[in-house]
């Protein structure tokens, strides 16, 4: 696959249209965009992101998702079983224990970003 600028189409436009669906896709354009997107994402918010689109098997846009994308309600549209479901595969995936009483949990599970930072400073794997 090669990308490269075609009727004034940015080169992530082209490379985006030429990605297959699937997970692999979906891979592929968190590396686009975290290259070129105006969302600018770091590493570990993209992720975090692939991991929440996985685990909920979300139909998800991840072009769509910035650091201040909320997780709950609108945005990424999680309700409270779905969180229960992203805890449990941070715990899985990053060893953080979020626990559904801490009082907390409203900041943790604030945005992307929030979520992200948090387990950035507790992560054990």
């Amino acid at each position: 696959m090669t990308c490269r600028q075609q009727n004034n189409a940015t080169v992530p436009e082209i490379c985006y249209r030429m990605i297959a669906p699937g997970q692999a896709g979906i891979q592929a354009q968190a590396r686009i965009f975290r290259m070129f997107g105006p969302n600018m994402m770091n590493e570990n918010e993209i992720d975090l992101a692939l991991l929440i689109i996985d685990t909920l098997n979300l139909d998800f846009d991840i072009e769509s998702a910035e650091p201040t994308t909320p997780l709950y309600g609108e945005g990424f549209g999680l309700d409270s079983i779905d969180i229960l479901e992203v805890a449990l595969a941070v715990s899985q995936r990053y060893g953080v224990k979020l626990k559904s009483d801490d009082k907390n949990n409203v900041e943790i599970f604030k945005s992307l970003s929030a979520l992200s930072d948090y387990i950035q400073e507790n992560k054990t794997k």
